[in-house]
């Protein structure tokens, strides 16, 4: 399985330094985490966890609810 391989231009800005990516490596989302490994630079999507990871995270409430009371419906004219 052949890895992408690109050259890319760095690009020194007055806030640091700039990295064009080229179409073909674009990452998702609106955010990544930038890191060294060894001499290398290693950049990542920052994952958006899905709904149901972050509520199964969650800890259960423990918490006394009050009866209510279910009456029946009231009338609809349509």
């Amino acid at each position: 399985m052949g890895d992408l391989t690109a050259r890319v231009r760095l690009v020194r800005t007055p806030d640091g330094q700039r990295l064009d990516i080229p179409p073909g490596f674009m990452l998702g989302g609106n955010e990544a985490v930038l890191r060294t490994e060894g001499g290398r630079l290693v950049v990542e999507p920052v994952a958006v966890p899905s709904l149901l990871s972050v509520l199964g995270g969650l800890d259960d409430l423990d918490e006394d609810w009050p009866d209510i009371e279910d009456g029946p419906p009231d009338d609809v004219r349509l």
